[in-house]
């Protein structure tokens, strides 16, 4: 992509109702634009984020047998009432419409009546089972507070798995590649190292406990308290010595630690199965309760939390696996031998794979440099009059203040590394 041919341009301003970092850093570069409290739009360049680590996560879903479907985001009312969540004193943070004859409609929180019933067609025999539909879908919640830009929004894009099994082995031996699948999530994203698998409340939907991913970062909502030989932790809403005991966990071993819920994965028995008339029939002619799970990743709160985390004092800074580009190639002057060398190098990178931000605008080198730190993207290549004059390219990682020289030969490989 050439920069002037992108409609976006940064900024040094933010709207003075955005409080957030990571949403301030994301529309000075360009990336979003706020629409009111807890909803973004997306970009072209935050788009492209977004779109990494929505494959990412698809990518680690297919592979434990995921298959991606699509569901409606309205949702008629009838479902939710069998299984008593309909009511505003259950779940508290619906968006709720009506139709013209007047009739209630749900705006999509979660899934799991919807895809429930929708499988009742399906899975009537043992020999229909397991199945594991996900989806990444916008989602809309009514929060109460929204003032963490990417990370706790009203409208947010959400990857959300459900398993549905024929008995409780079925279902633990999936949940437990579920689980692993989330950390190979995490590892991509570059967070796994500080990631941590969290016990919690089961709350409304199980008498067992639930499992979070733990993001350790300063700017995180929750408390978790950590072992980190055993690379354990513990939600702080189920802190308590009892709960300590059954886990096999000694108080005096936990460190208390700010963290951001990355994930969450969720044990759910037969309770929606059983509600909404979906079961099946064994080998013997037996009618028996499906085993469900449910499984969610918020895709968007991940971009808020690695725009925040890893920012410094210039700008974002990409992992690499969910960059907008790899490179940001920057031409200094437009002397007819620098543009060729420059929109050489572009063409050749792009040949190659590489994606490449190209920084073709008039304007001055400083401007060009602090977008680049700005943006975050992981390289930035400079080509200008001495860089022609002695046959070489200026290549700079962003996480690094070492500019070295590079014969254009060697490019591909140090940007391979």
């Amino acid at each position: 992509m050439k920069l002037s041919e992108l409609y976006t341009k940064t900024s040094k301003t933010v709207p003075a109702d955005e409080p957030s970092r990571n949403a301030q850093l994301l529309i000075k570069a360009g990336f979003i634009h706020k629409e009111m409290a807890g909803v973004y739009s997306y970009h072209p360049l935050g788009k492209r984020v977004l779109d990494n680590i929505e494959q990412i996560v698809r990518e680690e879903m297919n592979a434990i047998g995921g298959l991606e479907i699509r569901m409606s985001v309205l949702q008629p009312k009838e479902i939710w009432e069998k299984t008593n969540r309909w009511d505003d004193a259950v779940v508290d943070n619906w968006f709720k419409t009506r139709l013209k004859s007047g009739h209630e409609l749900g705006v999509g929180l979660t899934h799991e009546e919807p895809i429930t019933a929708s499988l009742i067609p399906f899975i009537s025999s043992y020999k229909d089972l397991p199945a594991f539909p996900y989806q990444i879908q916008t989602k809309f919640r009514n929060e109460l507070r929204a003032r963490s830009g990417l990370m706790r929004g009203r409208e947010f894009l959400m990857k959300d798995l459900y398993s549905f099994c024929r008995d409780q082995a079925q279902h633990d031996s999936f949940y437990e590649k579920a689980a692993e699948a989330y950390m190979k999530v995490y590892q991509r994203l570059g967070i796994g190292d500080f990631t941590y698998r969290t016990y919690a409340d089961g709350g409304y939907f199980t008498q067992k406990f639930s499992d979070e991913f733990q993001t350790l970062s300063e700017i995180g909502e929750d408390i978790i308290y950590l072992d980190e030989h055993k690379k354990i932790a513990v939600n702080k809403e189920i802190y308590r010595p009892d709960i300590l005991q059954k886990l096999g966990l000694k108080k005096e071993d936990l460190v208390e630690k700010r963290a951001v819920e990355v994930g969450n994965i969720f044990p759910l028995e037969s309770k929606y199965p059983d509600e909404l008339g979906l079961n099946y029939l064994d080998e013997q002619g037996n009618k028996q309760s499906v085993v469900m799970g449910s499984y969610g990743i918020g895709i968007s709160r991940l971009m808020g939390l690695i725009a925040e985390h890893f920012a410094d004092s210039k700008g974002l800074v990409w992992p690499k696996s969910v960059a907008p580009a790899l490179v940001y190639l920057i031409r200094i002057d437009d002397e007819d031998e620098i543009v060729k060398q420059a929109d050489e190098l572009y063409r050749q990178l792009k040949n190659e794979g590489f994606d490449v931000l190209y920084d073709d605008r008039n304007i001055r080198a400083g401007e060009k440099f602090a977008d680049a730190d700005l943006m975050g993207i992981p390289y930035r290549i400079v080509i200008s009059k001495n860089t022609v004059a002695q046959g070489v390219v200026e290549l700079k990682e962003r996480t690094s203040d070492e500019v070295k020289s590079v014969q254009f030969t060697d490019i591909s490989n140090q940007l391979a590394r």
